[in-house]
């Protein structure tokens, strides 16, 4: 059977005790979590091609696809992603074998502006984030980077905006985090639904 066709049916080891949901939905929900240990593993490139195919089958409206993914692999992409890394998290992402930063096209195809681009490259990375935990791995979603530099230094037109760096790989030992990390590597939990949820409207 080909890894990209795993279904999880059970809670994760690391799940179990920390997170419940108040209704029945599928392990594969909770045991996604952003872990910041990683281990050396290597991705493979069908791995990596499939979480960023689970991303591109995303919805958007009108079907522009704004989302736009500039992946890092090689250890020289690698120290270029390092540079635009806020210090605090590149203390721990500087170990993922993969990052991705996500970006969306602010433009619509025939030059009129997309205000969906934000939202649609939104569900985008939750898409990457489910097909990652399919696969055995885990994923990390970063704001603190300096977005400026990383657009000079990949050369990324204006029309595209940044939104976050991914940090993609192997969950590995929290040991080997920094001290202060390690308390906090745990999956977190979720507010009660109800304090999300208006039935119709504001009361």
């Amino acid at each position: 059977m080909s890894t990209t066709t795993t279904v999880v049916s059970e809670i994760s080891r690391e799940v179990q005790g920390n997170r419940g949901s108040e209704y029945p939905v599928s392990p594969l929900f909770l045991n996604r979590w952003s872990p910041r240990a990683y281990s050396n593993r290597k991705v493979s490139d069908q791995d990596v091609y499939s979480v960023l195919e689970a991303a591109h089958w995303a919805p958007s409206s009108f079907n522009d696809q704004p989302w736009r993914f500039f992946v890092a692999r090689t250890e020289e992409q690698l120290s270029v992603f390092h540079q635009f890394i806020s210090e605090f998290n590149l203390s721990w992402a500087s170990s993922a074998p993969v990052l991705v930063l996500v970006a969306s096209d602010k433009l619509r195809p025939n030059g009129d502006p997309n205000g969906a681009h934000s939202f649609d490259a939104g569900t985008a990375w939750g898409m990457l984030a489910l097909q990652a935990t399919l696969l055995g791995l885990v994923t990390h979603a970063m704001g603190g980077f300096d977005r400026e530099k990383a657009r000079q230094l990949l050369n990324v037109p204006e029309q595209f905006e940044l939104h976050a760096v991914i940090a993609l790989g192997y969950m590995g030992e929290k040991s080997l985090l920094p001290e202060g990390l390690r308390e906090r590597e745990v999956p977190n939990g979720r507010r009660p639904l109800s304090e999300v949820i208006f039935e119709g409207k504001v009361k």
